[in-house]
């Protein structure tokens, strides 16, 4: 898929979905670098059966200057409230919408009698805010820390193409204009490696024999 797009974050159910229509099969894992990764397509590709492994990006200032990071924050679902670092747990207050998401917010107000404070934050008290589908996320991660190696072995995989077609298509890149003309000459790209590809493994009788077949 060819898109005009200078970013990956809105295109990971896409793709996936093509994928596994490409598969003619009713599941798939989708695994993605981190700049595929957005919550909102995480979750369209969950509740489509669509199994992510994707790696969070590390964009936390608090981590940046030496602070806890959200992630030193665990859910209990039980209690529904969050443990600190320090102990103590941030419970429930109230649930409001932002940028059209449903967030649960947590905090504690023993925060300022807390020893660890200045590592924790500079307001008030910290506040963990939690999105409706914040268990889709965690479930994401935890089948991530489970096979660390899915990620690196999709990068061993899929970079070869990408490099290997981006060093034919040399300085200039693409040769055509306007999206149409440009996904034909991609596609075109895209089946020359694959039959190089093809030829190198099989051989040209065994490509042969394989297209008669």
């Amino acid at each position: 898929e060819v898109t005009n797009l200078g970013y990956d974050r809105d295109a990971l159910s896409m793709m996936a979905h093509k994928a596994r229509d490409a598969m003619a099969s009713d599941t798939i894992e989708a695994i993605a670098d981190k700049g595929y990764y957005k919550g909102e397509e995480i979750v369209a590709c969950e509740l489509a059966g669509i199994a992510v492994t994707v790696s969070k990006p590390l964009t936390s200032n608090a981590a940046a200057v030496g602070r806890f990071d959200r992630a030193d924050f665990v859910y209990d679902a039980e209690k529904d409230a969050y443990e600190c670092p320090a102990g103590k747990w941030l419970t429930y207050h109230y649930t409001n919408e932002q940028d059209g998401k449903t967030v649960r917010s947590y905090w504690t107000n023993e925060c300022q009698s807390c020893v660890i404070k200045h590592r924790c934050c500079t307001g008030k008290e910290r506040r963990i805010k939690r999105w409706e589908h914040e268990d889709i996320l965690e479930r994401v991660q935890k089948r991530l820390e489970d096979d660390p190696t899915k990620v690196p072995l999709r990068s061993k995989t899929v970079e070869h193409p990408f490099g290997t077609i981006k060093a034919w298509m040399g300085a200039t890149h693409f040769k055509m204009k306007t999206l149409k003309h440009v996904a034909t000459e991609m596609a075109l790209h895209v089946l020359a490696y694959n039959m190089t590809r093809v030829i190198a493994i099989l051989g040209v009788r065994g490509l042969t024999k394989a297209m008669k077949a």
